[in-house]
């Protein structure tokens, strides 16, 4: 790497607790597309198209690890799930509807204005905050 490309590369802002995991330029990204994150055919399709396998994953593994039946209406209940960066709330929801309770916490404002929103439409109980991971600590 060249001098003039290292020094043009941004650098995350410190915390407390080290270096920010959150880069103010992605923020600002995810933020003006935030109003898209439940449009399946919109900028998120990806992670539409990913979700099931991801989902699938999760409940599998949580389950033969807790002994749990995969297959059961409610296979997660009982788990408290931290889902960090968790957007607008594509993992979050149908995590909390296998049974768990699950906290989400994202830096974007924007989509965690979007997961509150959904969450309440679907009637479901999920705790959203707008926190860097590093906070956590």
């Amino acid at each position: 790497m060249t001098a003039g490309a290292a020094s043009s590369k941004k650098k995350r802002p410190k915390t407390a607790g080290g270096t920010a995991t959150a880069a103010p330029e992605e923020l600002a990204r995810f933020a003006a597309i935030a109003d898209s994150w439940w449009d399946p055919e919109g900028k998120f399709r990806p992670l539409h198209r990913l979700n099931p396998t991801r989902i699938s994953f999760i409940r599998d593994h949580a389950a033969a690890h807790f002994g749990r039946d995969p297959k059961a209406i409610d296979p997660l209940a009982g788990l408290d799930i931290l889902d960090i960066g968790c957007g607008g709330g594509l993992l979050a929801e149908p995590i909390c509807r296998l049974g768990a309770t699950v906290t989400g916490i994202d830096a974007g404002a924007e989509a965690i204005d979007v997961a509150h929103l959904h969450a309440r439409e679907a009637d479901l109980d999920i705790a959203y905050a707008c926190a860097p991971p590093e906070d956590l600590a």
